[in-house]
């Protein structure tokens, strides 16, 4: 696979971009989204994780079972956007 083809679509991170996280030290795809910001697009990495971890197999050489998926943190409860910017409205 080419270095310049895009493994995170919604950031533009290419898989050249990861490889050289991984050998900056990432060895996880936290570390790797750290580095690049993969994974923290509207998909949330439900796109890249995977090839993100594909990809951090084959450079370190460990079994992909091994690499640990992203830690994701959901709302602790949903809010409704008036809550945290006001009415929306022109507030004197």
């Amino acid at each position: 696979m080419n270095d310049d083809v895009l493994i995170c679509r919604c950031q533009e991170i290419t898989r050249g971009e990861i490889i050289q996280a991984i050998h900056d030290g990432a060895t996880t795809v936290d570390g790797v989204k750290r580095r690049t910001r993969a994974c923290m697009g509207l998909c949330q990495g439900k796109t890249c994780e995977r090839l993100i971890q594909g990809i951090i197999a084959e450079e370190t050489g460990k079994n992909r079972a091994e690499i640990q998926p992203q830690k994701t943190r959901m709302p602790v409860r949903p809010l409704k956007l008036s809550v945290l910017g006001g009415s929306g409205k022109d507030e004197v």
